[in-house]
């Protein structure tokens, strides 16, 4: 019989304790004593195996997974991404989600882990009895950039066929590959784009201007497909290091006020609002990742950038190796900026969606939709335009030309870095645009009318004061 006064100097305890430990495994028993596995540290979360820090070192680092073994690792990377997802209410069990694929580690992972909730989710369906909750559907797309960037016929060809591979191998339930040419912005048929596409780009003489018209170009594209195969949310890779980034580039190209807007989870003043499930996601871990659970990339499409964009992510890259947190750190400082009203998913009838944006409104202070003036964007980057921008907008009435009344209406850095220098050419700039761009220039110029008119109200005559 076991002794009951805690003074007791039998050992009975020690020796059962000791029986125990001599049971378990020698790791485990190391660890329990506080003794590392020979040769390498322990990961931090179970306590027992080893860490990736060597492999991590050998395929160029992973961020802080270094402190972590694999199963960790990868627990604590998708963590990440489902905390994202549910906190933001980015998707719902009747959405039909399109993933961005540009066949990068940062795009690969998105795939896999939406493919994952989604397998999960088809599990529990298949395993309930009344089947109330539907599948939430998912699509893939690919937008074909080869019209303007030269690539081998076979090593397209090649890049093609490992992306729909790589989409078929998923398990079901079945995700639908959509391969979009650039130039279908402009039509259905790709050829009918591609010479005009061509003409748009040479006539922006600046490298980072291009660049940027460029991926205006390529997010209009991903609208299209998803508008026209029904789908409701888009997904996109961008990861820490990619948004750490553009906070930088976009604070060198004067688009401070329009910044909070584009490093959000959730940005919905497109038509087919847009999630960054991967915001707090490093591109070293997303790479380590791929190595680990040995998920096939496709690089033949992903070239360098160059101009200020190329300048800022050479500048980050340094900075982050000197200092593993440094981009973590541009990106959480980044996010004290209050978002915009459309940062988070628009109200449907759904209790959990609406309980998440009630929390996200306090938490970031937001007003509701309703109680705010109806915001203007730029025609051609969509972003948000400052008081003082709208401001400057009354030159349009001295403006004869629509192209002219276009630049005028866009934002400050699109005027400056995309629009052509000399004025005999803006009218054949804007003549090269594609339709829905000029359609939501149309759209928006009658909402900068309003806006304008309601800022001299005080300063117009009526009728009766006309002095008639």
């Amino acid at each position: 019989m076991a002794c009951i006064s805690g003074g007791c100097q039998s050992g009975c305890y020690k020796e059962k304790n000791e029986e125990e430990e001599e049971q378990l495994p020698a790791e485990k028993r190391e660890a329990a004593n506080g003794v590392a596995p020979c040769g390498s540290d322990i990961c931090v979360k179970c306590k027992v195996k080893e860490t990736i820090a060597a492999t991590a070192a050998a395929v160029g680092g992973g961020g802080d997974g270094g402190r972590f073994c694999v199963d960790c690792f990868r627990s604590n990377l998708f963590g990440k991404f489902r905390f994202a997802v549910t906190s933001n209410a980015m998707v719902s069990p009747s959405d039909k989600v399109l993933v961005a694929f540009s066949g990068g580690p940062s795009s690969r992972v998105a795939l896999q882990f939406v493919h994952e909730m989604q397998h999960k989710a088809q599990k529990n369906f298949d395993a309930s009895r009344d089947r109330s909750l539907p599948v939430f559907g998912v699509g893939v797309a690919f937008i074909d950039e080869s019209a303007i960037i030269s690539v081998p016929s076979h090593e397209y060809e090649k890049a093609i066929e490992d992306m729909k591979l790589i989409v078929s191998n998923l398990d079901p339930p079945k995700k639908e590959f959509h391969v979009s040419a650039i130039g279908s912005v402009y039509s259905s048929c790709p050829s009918d784009g591609r010479d005009r596409l061509k003409e748009l780009l040479d006539a922006v003489s600046d490298i980072t201007g291009k660049e940027d018209l460029l991926l205006h170009l390529r997010m209009l594209c991903l609208q299209k497909i998803a508008l026209e195969r029904g789908y409701t949310k888009l997904v996109l890779g961008s990861c820490t290091s990619r948004i750490a980034c553009h906070v930088i580039t976009a604070t060198v190209k004067g688009q401070g006020y329009s910044l909070a807007a584009d490093i959000q989870y959730v940005d919905a003043r497109w038509e087919i609002p847009v999630l960054l499930p991967l915001r707090d996601c490093l591109v070293q871990e997303l790479n380590m990742l791929c190595y680990l659970d040995r998920l096939k990339t496709v690089e033949a499409f992903n070239g360098s950038r160059s101009g200020i964009n190329g300048l800022v992510s050479s500048f980050v890259t340094l900075l982050q190796e000197e200092n593993p947190s440094r981009e973590c750190t541009i990106v959480r400082t980044a996010g004290k900026l209050t978002p915009f009203h459309f940062n988070k998913i628009p109200d449907i009838d759904d209790s959990s969606v609406h309980l998440a944006s009630q929390r996200r409104q306090k938490k970031f202070n937001l007003k509701p939709c309703e109680s705010l003036p109806p915001e203007s964007f730029c025609h051609i980057c969509n972003s948000p335009l400052s008081e003082s921008d709208l401001r400057s907008l009354s030159s349009f009435e001295n403006c004869q030309t629509s192209a002219k009344i276009f630049e005028v209406t866009c934002c400050p850095s699109c005027q400056f870095q995309i629009f052509p220098k000399e004025p005999a050419s803006v009218d054949h700039f804007y003549s090269l645009l594609p339709q829905p761009i000029i359609a939501r220039a149309k759209n928006g110029s009658l909402g900068n009318q309003r806006w304008l008119r309601e800022q001299i109200q005080d300063c117009l005559l009526s009728d009766s004061e006309d002095g008639t």
